[in-house]
């Protein structure tokens, strides 16, 4: 396949500036560096080609060679030789002040052949999940529980040291990593015989395998905080799994779910539910008590009342710092299936008395469902 123009592959215009050639090496070099693509031939080459391209652009007299002559200007100079010694040199310019925290993350290079993790380091344990799922009433009210999980622990038996005669790995020399070369360009993988380590144990606890740690059940009380909504987490420092090398554990992330309740519903720090109440109630007037989440309460109904119509309750919602949502009651006008004599009696002489509209207006739905 003919070779592309090497304007053309870091797509710039032939009078670009150098930092014009860096900024667009650099985007290439990222979006396509083989340890952000593994397996892809294609990310591949589109890296090798980037990195001729700027190989050549970048110095002076290789450009000018090539801006005069093509590619016959460049033979024998480096371009199409796979030879990129200038290009790693320069990574530091191209890349900044970051340059080695880039490579470390991201191409696994860390400038220099330095180790990409001080694998020796002290590291933060894992963090671990834990789900749990509390009745609606708590989950407002707040409360306590209390949870079994396992976790990673210092081996009793060798007390976190993994055995005796602890060594430097011979493999990676103390890295945790080995590297592997691919051309004109290395990919580091975490070392097989110390896992990543950088140390070998001789001689291996028994108990724990030689890794230092073991996985043990515990038994701990989370407080939930009153007001805590389905999908919150409570976090927990401290009682993950245990730290490398003397690190710090790592956290519990305990994520509640919340039982639906049978009757009431939760909107932000409100409540709300629906009561049924009788036809003449809503006619005349009434008081009754509905239940609330925590007791009961009287509630006037005033004469008149809409099916539909909503009743606010306050300080019976869900606490909120020192103060509560309010409850919201959802009046439903229950209409009897079933009179008796004297009772359509009534009913009928109220329909006399009251009169009926035969032929009434519709009105809109969003009238209708406003409440």
């Amino acid at each position: 396949m003919a070779k592309r123009d090497y304007y053309e592959v870091l797509g710039i215009q032939k009078g670009a500036s150098k930092d014009d050639i860096k900024k667009a090496y650099r985007k290439l070099a990222i979006q396509y560096h083989p340890d952000k693509n593994p397996g892809n031939k294609e990310a591949e080459e589109k890296f090798k080609e980037a990195s001729e391209a700027y190989e050549i652009l970048s110095d002076d007299q290789k450009k000018a060679a090539y801006d005069q002559f093509g590619f016959a200007g460049v033979e024998g100079m480096g371009g199409g030789a796979q030879d990129f010694s200038s290009v790693f040199r320069d990574f530091g310019d191209i890349f900044g002040s970051d340059f080695s925290g880039i490579f470390d993350s991201i191409f696994g290079m860390g400038g220099g052949g330095r180790r990409s993790q001080d694998s020796n380091g002290a590291r933060q344990g894992t963090n671990l999940r834990y789900d749990i799922e509390i009745p609606f009433k708590d989950a407002v009210f707040g409360t306590k529980v209390e949870i079994q999980y396992s976790r990673k622990e210092a081996c009793t038996s060798c007390k976190g040291s993994g055995g005796s005669g602890k060594k430097t790995c011979p493999s990676c020399g103390g890295y945790g990593q080995v590297r592997h070369s691919q051309g004109f360009f290395s990919v580091a993988s975490t070392c097989m015989e110390c896992r990543g380590s950088g140390s070998i144990i001789e001689h291996p606890c028994k108990d724990c395998g030689g890794s230092g740690v073991q996985k043990k059940r515990q038994k701990i009380k989370v407080t939930i905080p009153a007001g805590t909504e389905h999908g919150k987490r409570v976090v927990v420092p401290k009682e993950g799994d245990m730290g490398l090398n003397g690190g710090p554990p790592g956290d519990l992330y305990v994520v509640i779910q919340v039982k639906a309740h049978e009757y009431f519903e939760r909107q932000g720090s409100d409540l709300y539910c629906a009561v049924p109440i009788s036809i003449t109630q809503a006619i005349l007037g009434s008081e009754i008590s509905v239940m609330t989440l925590d007791g009961k309460a009287k509630v006037k109904i005033p004469a008149g009342v809409q099916n539909g119509e909503l009743i606010s309750i306050k300080n019976e919602g869900v606490p909120q710092g020192s103060k509560r949502g309010s409850l919201y009651i959802k009046l439903i006008i229950k209409i009897p299936s079933k009179l008796s004599r004297r009772g359509k009696e009534l009913m009928e002489e109220l329909s006399r008395i009251e009169g009926e509209d035969n032929s009434p207006n519709p009105i809109s739905l969003s009238e209708f469902t406003k409440h």
